[in-house]
């Protein structure tokens, strides 16, 4: 969640004014982006029209276009700056590009129709070809805006005829004559830049419309994900409290400490026993994911021994394993390793890890637990040969209330829960768990983190 947070709020402006920042940002953005191709465009036409008619003029309208340009760089890093949502901001910098758009229409419309004057005629294809390119980059890239879409059009627009108009003033010639012919020819391209300007806009105005949509989804999601993560905690803290009571009062019934339950009780005394911790884990799992998602889950990190941890484990785990007639064996290599973590934590990855393979085991096997050394890296491992795990079920194993067995006679119990903490919290400690696999054979889990140490054995 709290990635997509991040990618939304990046992208999405908040506050009154949310559509006109974001298309304000998009229309400055797409100004800074294309500077260096613009220059370029400039650049060209100016040496052409200074080489070709007059270095003079070119330069002075090539100064002019250049002072608009300054002007946008400006007015693209005050608006990249500004992150107040302040409406009245954005309609002065509405208002300063509006401005700036009609300088720099006019500036380019001067330098064209500078060209066209100092031609006699002959159709002034220079002049209005650089203005068509100049309509269509507009269309394309300045439709974010539409006021200065409509604007900057307007003035090549209202250049193009002046231009194809200038030789019909001035010679007068007949309907048929090249110069009514360019005249129409010019109607058709002005339609066709419009035509291309809105395209770009309605497909601009989707993707807004799109966005914006997301946004609102995603806003409803986080809301509803809230509520359920403050149900889910809420629920469980209230559970737990008398959940511990009557787990409690079912131990000491189990323990025989209160005296010796009739024959035909205990059975029924040791399943509302065995359930009772079921629930319980199921509770405390519930909690853990909830802290793991709120991103809660405090970690003390220290230096930890990989042989204390697994030998501590092991002792944690022999009751469950002598409970099920499985033999845990651990095995520790001389040498000894230090990790950086969380020692609770790392007794909760590992005790999740060793009861899972005691729990998929056959009664008289042995469960083997062990560590290595990889490189820079220590590999804990947990071994049995259990019944296994089917190929393409890595999702199931890591994933959320979910078994690989999911029937309704699956052989084990569980909450679904517990490989996806023990996985998440693998990961905090910068460390990765897998497992290899053979159906019938057994599995290996295996879990590495960096080392932090090497020592000797004692």
């Amino acid at each position: 969640m709290a990635a997509i947070d991040a990618d939304l709020d990046d992208t999405q402006p908040r506050g009154p004014t949310d559509r006109m920042e974001r298309q304000l940002r998009d229309y400055v953005r797409n100004t800074a982006e294309l500077i260096w191709q613009r220059q370029g465009i400039f650049l060209a036409a100016t040496l052409l029209s200074g080489f070709y008619f007059d270095w003079a003029t070119a330069i002075a309208l090539y100064g002019a276009v250049m002072l608009t340009e300054v002007m946008d760089l400006y007015l693209s890093r005050r608006i990249h700056a500004w992150n107040d949502g302040d409406p009245r901001k954005a309609r002065a910098f509405l208002v300063w590009i509006l401005v700036n758009t009609v300088l720099s229409a006019v500036a380019i419309c001067a330098f064209v129709f500078a060209i066209a004057l100092q031609q006699d005629g002959g159709g002034h294809f220079t002049p209005l070809f650089f203005l068509f390119a100049a309509g269509v980059f507009a269309a394309m890239n300045n439709h974010q805006l539409l006021p200065a879409l409509i604007l900057r059009l307007a003035i090549y627009f209202v250049t193009f005829f002046l231009i194809v108009l200038l030789d019909i003033w001035r010679y007068n010639p007949p309907l048929k004559s090249d110069a009514w012919l360019q005249f129409f020819t010019v109607l058709f391209v002005v339609y066709f830049i419009a035509d291309c300007s809105f395209a770009f806009l309605r497909m601009y105005r989707q993707q807004l419309q799109q966005l914006e949509d997301l946004q609102a989804e995603h806003e409803r999601t986080k809301a509803a994900y809230e509520v359920k993560s403050k149900f889910i905690s809420t629920v469980s803290h209230e559970l737990r409290t008398p959940l511990t009571s009557i787990k409690g009062s079912l131990d000491l019934l189990n323990s025989g400490a209160l005296g010796d339950a009739p024959d035909t009780m205990r059975p029924m005394i040791e399943i509302a026993g065995r359930n009772s911790k079921r629930l319980a884990d199921l509770i405390n799992d519930l909690l853990d994911l909830q802290k793991i998602e709120a991103g809660e889950m405090v970690y003390r990190f220290e230096s930890l021994s990989v042989r204390n941890l697994i030998a501590d484990a092991v002792e944690a785990n022999l009751g469950y394993a002598d409970s099920l007639g499985i033999t845990l064996v651990p095995t520790l290599p001389e040498e000894d390793v230090i990790i950086q973590g969380d020692e609770a934590r790392l007794m909760q990855v590992m005790g999740n890890v060793i009861s899972n393979a005691l729990k998929f085991s056959d009664k008289g096997s042995s469960v083997r637990v062990y560590y290595e050394r990889v490189a820079d890296r220590v590999r804990i491992c947990v071994k049995d040969s259990g019944i296994g795990i089917p190929a393409g079920a890595k999702d199931k194993v890591f994933g959320k209330f979910t078994q690989v067995d999911g029937s309704d006679q699956r052989r084990v119990g569980g909450t679904g829960l517990g490989m996806n903490i023990t996985k998440q919290i693998v990961e905090r400690h910068k460390g990765e768990i897998d497992y290899v696999s053979r159906e019938g054979k057994g599995t290996t889990f295996f879990i590495e983190f960096d080392v932090h140490e090497v020592r000797a054995a004692a």
